[in-house]
């Protein structure tokens, strides 16, 4: 069974255990024969990937009156893999969802550690900073890398923290907000999961 999550940039396959991506700008989908199941957030690939019989769209099979209209597929697959706990996506935005009993409670959007120091930048080169994931949030900063690190990351540790569950951390930042989560779990396999478990009852 062949499993992949379609993105804006990649193909990120799922092959028994192996695991691999393609670029979506240079990979023909239509070269594989096998079965896919698939999710996709591209709009433009999802249109080609209607043709081809044998790639799935597992999202058709998802009971969407536990979400919202607009909410992201990613996002939604995600909360399909765990029964309790904090999702916490860390790409180019941060999503954090939380899920209780089985049921996805809300969640929301903040801007990436990429698209935050954009921002710091643009108000003054003097905040040209990288963020300090190991900053001591108990304690107020006395140095410019320190404040727009508190000022950026201490909000959402208190609000990921507040749900006292267990945390999931995944995405291409997941390894540094490893070092303000301390006890989350990093799982990059965790939207297979999801796909998995839907799959199962398809």
């Amino acid at each position: 069974m062949i499993l992949c999550d379609i993105g804006n940039t990649s193909y990120h396959f799922l092959d028994s255990e192996d695991s691999y991506k393609k670029n979506v700008m240079r990979f023909n989908p239509a070269t594989i024969e096998e079965k896919v199941f698939y999710i996709c957030v591209n709009p433009k690939i999802n249109k080609t990937l209607e043709s081809l019989i044998n790639w799935i769209d597992i999202s058709k099979y998802i009971d969407m009156k536990n979400y919202y209209k607009t909410m992201g597929i990613d996002r939604i697959i995600a909360c399909e893999a765990i029964n309790n706990g904090v999702i916490v996506d860390a790409g180019s935005a941060i999503t954090v969802d939380v899920v209780k009993n089985g049921v996805f409670e809300g969640g929301f959007i903040y801007p990436g550690k990429k698209a935050m120091a954009i921002c710091y930048k643009n108000i003054s080169s003097v905040l040209d900073y990288d963020f300090n994931f190991s900053i001591d949030l108990a304690k107020l900063p006395k140095n410019s890398q320190d404040a727009i690190s508190y000022g950026y990351l201490k909000n959402i540790y208190s609000e990921v923290n507040s749900y006292d569950l267990p945390i999931y951390l995944t995405g291409g930042d997941s390894k540094e907000f490893s070092k303000l989560f301390l006890s989350a779990k990093i799982d990059e396999m965790l939207i297979f999961k999801g796909m998995k478990k839907i799959i199962k009852n398809i």
